[in-house]
């Protein structure tokens, strides 16, 4: 495994790939990597001849700074749990060698910038789009691995690649989750054992309403059952628990089992911000 720090040292790299017929996969990480991360990167590895993990905890995605100050770095046990995983490429930046200088480009992403993540993270898809945008510039793969999890910031990713016609397949893999249903995500290591047995109430809450919808409840008295479980919870503080159409991120009113839907949760369990979804399949 080769680890290198700038988009010069990769270079190299890259043309011996292009030269050799080299097919490129990319994983891109903020590190505390779990097996969320690892199942991308087993993706990858399948997939592609070549596969490439960044971790960099992006700083201009973050619209609290307490929340980029906390957030888990733990670089030398990823490194090795990547060399385990057999990665061939392991791309660990400085912010410095990233933004030389503050970005003064910014990206609007039209109606996804106004619902669910993009309400309540005013900016957050900018700084992904910036980042992201200088990731693939730099690795240029051919397939770039993203998890289920983050289902809105894929929707972004995907309108990113097709505006700016960058040649790069989107690879999307299921969430893992342990065994009691909790979403994989780095930030659960911030969870203290009473907020990990609270924050059961997402999924809980995501698979009661999946069964009610198919079942053919309706699914604003199904939204307000929900609303009223996260209330009575003290320690959960919701704020968005809704039925969309996982590509335009169309919020819809009611439930048609004719179109594709998901259903999309955040919420506060303590001091700690989850997300997770759910696609619904009839």
């Amino acid at each position: 495994m080769q680890v290198f720090h700038t988009g010069a040292e990769w270079q190299k790299n890259w043309l011996h790939a292009l030269q050799t017929k080299k097919s490129i996969g990319f994983v891109p990480t903020m590190g505390a990597l779990h097996e969320g991360h690892l199942d991308l990167i087993r993706a990858s590895k399948k997939s592609t001849d070549l596969t490439v993990v960044s971790i960099f905890v992006n700083p201009i995605q973050f619209n609290n700074s307490e929340d980029f100050e906390k957030y888990p770095v733990l670089t030398d046990q990823d490194l090795s749990l990547l060399e385990k995983e057999n990665v061939d490429f392991v791309f660990l930046p400085s912010v410095e060698s990233i933004y030389p200088q503050k970005p003064t480009l910014s990206f609007d992403f039209g109606k996804l910038e106004t619902v669910l993540e993009g309400a309540f993270r005013p900016g957050h898809f900018s700084g992904v789009g910036i980042i992201v945008s200088k990731l693939f510039n730099i690795i240029r793969p051919h397939q770039s691995f993203f998890g289920q999890k983050d289902l809105q910031q894929i929707a972004v990713i995907k309108r990113l690649v097709a505006d700016l016609s960058f040649p790069i397949e989107i690879m999307v893999v299921p969430t893992r989750r342990e065994t009691d249903g909790l979403a994989l995500s780095s930030r659960n290591m911030r969870l203290s054992q009473n907020e990990r047995e609270k924050a059961l109430i997402l999924f809980n809450s995501l698979s009661f309403a999946k069964n009610e919808l198919l079942k053919g409840e309706k699914w604003l008295e199904i939204r307000n059952q929900i609303t009223q479980a996260f209330e009575a919870e003290p320690l959960a503080k919701l704020e968005y628990f809704e039925l969309v159409d996982p590509e335009s991120f169309h919020v819809y009113s009611e439930f048609d089992p004719t179109k594709n839907s998901s259903i999309c949760v955040a919420s506060y369990i303590g001091n700690i911000r989850l997300i997770d979804n759910l696609p619904i399949i009839p």
